[in-house]
């Protein structure tokens, strides 16, 4: 059955697809496995020539592909854009760092040489979202192939001219045939290929029963896996901190890419000696965001990206109100077509609400006014998810109480959730496990190889 990419701004079919059969499947894992063979053969300057000619690849379609992303799924076109030049950024900084990242790590034992090399492991899924559809597939592709793994890609199927492009890059860059493929398949294709003896590993961005299946499976097959799921980011905001800076984070960090992100910060806590003015500023702030079309240069909220988000979100907040939250922003007139969803803020939403405990995927903040830092910690951390965390405060002692207490695969101060090619990513609890980014996402999928010479 072919599948159609939608514009969420408009409701009109964009391009349609014919998803893979098993015979093109099939050739892809040879064609992986032998491909494989000869690429974990090549050395770091072989590979880092051709992943900085993969950055220039992508820098040069910024023009064109930043408003397909757009049209596909919703993004503003600054944030296309921006995400694109993200892309060239990973893969210069691994094509720069990744051979001193695997290097032998030499330790002293009775033996004449002892040592841990760093070898590849051979061909690896990346399960990945439609959120950042170049994003996410970047900061897993550009460590696997400069560690000498090959990719494969089985990319959400509302982005599939996105999923076909990131493998253009790496054809128009030069890399072999086979070294990063795509997989036109849907999620009941997925089983099968992880348990193709030729994967040798998966990692997977997205919701956290998607997450569940591909460990489950994984697990049963001995394989290693990576999992960024869900978030619902805690952001404290304490009586030291620069009040407009906060609101103006706070903002930045509720509606990146529509509200649509794992890191996007969803649940406020502000201590009462400040709380009025917090959020008296966040409402306004919040209310002035321009509404529309994603590839106007003013938008700042576009369209979610499938109609079935928008609708889960609307009954989230419905339920929200129905058990007690306030909504503090009135709702603007919106297209009649498209999957539109405007800003709102709920008030003191209580722990029976969607509000309190689930995540909302869209442009949802949730705020509550606290007594104490300790307060916005204990109620932080009350949540099954653990991604990322943010505190706006000058106070050095709340910082390093935030940095020790709070239960998050990152804390920022002062500053929005966000990742970076030098930095590690990732989550704990049901924000998943594992690291990526860095020099842990290098290392994710790798054979540490323990080597003694007598």
């Amino acid at each position: 059955m072919s599948v159609s990419s939608i514009n969420p701004a408009t409701e009109e079919i964009i391009e349609t697809f014919e998803p893979h059969s098993q015979v093109d499947v099939d050739a892809a894992l040879a064609k992986a496995d032998e491909r494989y063979a000869h690429w974990r053969l090549t050395s770091f300057d072989e590979r880092a020539k051709l992943m900085e000619k993969a950055a220039e690849v992508i820098e040069s379609r910024v023009d064109d592909w930043a408003p397909a992303m757009s049209r596909e799924m919703g993004k503003p076109l600054a944030q296309a854009e921006g995400e694109l030049k993200k892309c060239a950024w990973v893969c210069r900084h691994y094509a720069e760092h990744a051979e001193a990242y695997l290097e032998d790590e030499k330790i002293k034992t009775d033996a004449s040489q002892s040592f841990v090399r760093h070898l590849p492991i051979g061909p690896v899924l990346a399960v990945m979202p439609w959120n950042f559809p170049y994003w996410q597939v970047f900061r897993f592709a550009a460590p696997a192939l400069m560690a000498g793994n090959v990719g494969l890609l089985k990319h959400a199927s509302n982005v599939w001219r996105c999923a076909l492009n990131i493998e253009d890059v790496f054809r128009e860059a030069g890399f072999p045939d086979g070294c990063f493929q795509t997989l036109l398949i849907g999620s009941d294709g997925v089983e099968n290929v992880l348990r193709d003896r030729r994967v040798r590993a998966a990692t997977l961005t997205g919701s956290g029963p998607a997450g569940a299946s591909v460990a489950s499976i994984s697990g049963d097959e001995i394989k290693p896996t990576v999992l960024e799921l869900g978030g619902t980011d805690a952001f404290i905001v304490m009586p030291s901190a620069n009040i407009e800076s906060a609101v103006e984070t706070a903002i930045d960090a509720r509606v990146q890419n529509n509200g649509q992100s794992c890191i996007a910060a969803k649940r406020f806590f502000a201590h009462e000696d400040i709380y009025d003015e917090f959020r008296d500023r966040f409402v306004e702030g919040m209310k002035a965001l321009k509404i529309g079309d994603p590839l106007a240069d003013d938008t700042k909220i576009g369209p979610l990206a499938m109609k079935s988000l928008r609708d889960d979100l609307a009954e989230q907040v419905d339920k929200s109100v129905a058990a007690g939250a306030k909504p503090l922003l009135e709702t603007p007139s919106l297209p009649d077509k498209g999957w539109w969803y405007a800003p709102q803020i709920l008030e003191e939403a209580p722990e029976s609400a969607p509000a309190a405990h689930e995540e909302m995927f869209g442009p949802v903040a949730s705020l509550w006014k606290v007594s104490s830092l300790s307060q916005a910690i204990d109620r932080a951390n009350d949540s099954p998810f653990g991604l990322g965390s943010s505190i706006c405060t000058t106070e050095k002692t709340e910082i390093e109480t935030a940095i020790r207490d709070l239960d998050a695969g990152s804390t920022f101060v002062n500053a929005k959730v966000a990742s970076d090619p030098r930095l590690p990513f990732g989550g704990v609890k049901s924000s998943g496990y594992g690291r990526e980014l860095a020099s842990d996402g290098i290392r994710a999928f790798i054979n540490r190889k323990t080597v003694s010479i007598a």
